[in-house]
């Protein structure tokens, strides 16, 4: 049986092919897995985080007790200043 150049050249062509091929498959493969693990990476990330309406509602909220915490504050400060006073005056 003899082989001609043809038979040789298509057998090495098979075994060049095929594993390029091969690989091809199994990288694209691979690419469509991380893609969906990605995906739940970011679907997951999202969770953790608040909102910007959030965000704004709950500083709005701090800012307003800060503002009554400083009314206090001064109220107090205004009464320590008028007993001060009374005591130096006597």
């Amino acid at each position: 049986m003899e082989f001609s150049s043809y038979i040789v050249w298509n057998i090495l062509l098979s075994l060049v092919v095929a594993p390029v091929l091969y690989g091809i498959r199994s990288n694209t493969m691979d690419l469509k897995r991380i893609d969906i693990l990605l995906n739940r990476t970011r679907e997951e990330i999202g969770k953790d985080y608040i909102s910007k309406a959030t965000f704004e509602r709950d500083l709005n909220r701090v800012m307003k007790l800060l503002e009554k915490l400083e009314q206090r504050i001064e109220k107090q400060h205004m009464m320590l200043e008028s007993k001060i006073d009374r005591l130096i005056e006597k």
